[in-house]
C-alpha cells in the first residue's frame, strides 16, 4: 500500500470523525444533550452506530470533543516550558495565550454550547472528571520531573532505579515528600484553573461578548496567579 493511499485514508477517517462531531454538536444544541440518542447522530452523519461509537466511545466525548486536549493541556504547558521558567510562569503564560486566541478549551464556547453542558448532570459530571484528570496530569509531571513516581509505580521498581540528584538512591520518606509535594503544587494550579474556568463559563452564559469576557479573565487571571507567586513561583524551575 502506498503512502499517498495511507494519507488519503487518514485524512478520509479524519474528516469522518469531524462530521460526526459536527452533527453531534448540532443536535446536542438542538435538542439537549440527554435527549439525543447515538442512533440519531448516526442517522444525521449518515454512518453506522458501530462508526460513531468506534470514534467517539463515549456519548459525552461526542459533545466534549476537545477531552483529550483539555485532559492533557496543564502538563503538557509545564512540559514545554524554556529554561528559567517555572510551572507557576508556565501555566501563567499558557492561561494568557489562550485567552488571546478565545481557546474553547479554557470555556470559549459559545453561550448555547456552555448552556448545553450546564443542563445536563451528565455533562457536569464528565467535565468535572476532566478536571481531575487534568490535575493528575500534572502531578505525574512534577513527580517526575524531581525524579520520582507516584507510590503505586515505585512499588514494582527496581533498586536504584529512581536515584537522587546526588546520584544515591532517596530514602524512602525523601521520595514520597518529593511526589506529594508535586501535587500539592499541581493541587494548586490546577484549582485555580479550574476556577478561571468557571468563572470564564459564568460570563459566557451571562451573555458577555468574548472581547469583555478576555478581559475580565486577564486581571483575575493576573491577580490570583501573583497571590500564588510567593508559594510556589520558585518551583520546577527548568
Amino acid at each position: 500500500m502506498s503512502i499517498d493511499t495511507l494519507g488519503l485514508r487518514e485524512q478520509k477517517k479524519r474528516e469522518t470523525r469531524q462530521a460526526i462531531s459536527d452533527h453531534a454538536t448540532q443536535l446536542f444544541l438542538q435538542r439537549g444533550f440527554d435527549r439525543t440518542t447515538i442512533a440519531d447522530i448516526a442517522g444525521a452523519a449518515r454512518v453506522a452506530k458501530m462508526t460513531v461509537t468506534n470514534y467517539f466511545p463515549r456519548k459525552e466525548d461526542l459533545a466534549l470533543d476537545h477531552h483529550e486536549a483539555f485532559a492533557a493541556g496543564l502538563a503538557e504547558a509545564v512540559a514545554r516550558r524554556p529554561p528559567g521558567e517555572s510551572a507557576l510562569g508556565a501555566v501563567r503564560r499558557a492561561y494568557a495565550h489562550a485567552l488571546e486566541q478565545r481557546d474553547p478549551v479554557i470555556g470559549f464556547t459559545g453561550r448555547d454550547f456552555a448552556r448545553m453542558i450546564t443542563d445536563s448532570a451528565t455533562l457536569v459530571a464528565r467535565l468535572r472528571d476532566l478536571h481531575d484528570q487534568r490535575e493528575e496530569a500534572l502531578a505525574r509531571l512534577l513527580a517526575a520531573e524531581s525524579g520520582e513516581r507516584p507510590a503505586e509505580s515505585r512499588e514494582h521498581s527496581e533498586p536504584g532505579e529512581h536515584p537522587a540528584e546526588s546520584g544515591e538512591r532517596p530514602s524512602e520518606d525523601d521520595a514520597e515528600g518529593r511526589v506529594v509535594v508535586a501535587q500539592a503544587v499541581a493541587a494548586q494550579l490546577a484549582a485555580a484553573d479550574r476556577l478561571l474556568f468557571r468563572e470564564l463559563q459564568s460570563r459566557v452564559l451571562a451573555g458577555q461578548d468574548e472581547d469583555a469576557v478576555a478581559a475580565a479573565l486577564t486581571r483575575t487571571a493576573r491577580h490570583v496567579f501573583d497571590l500564588l507567586e510567593p508559594a510556589i513561583g520558585g518551583y520546577a524551575v527548568r
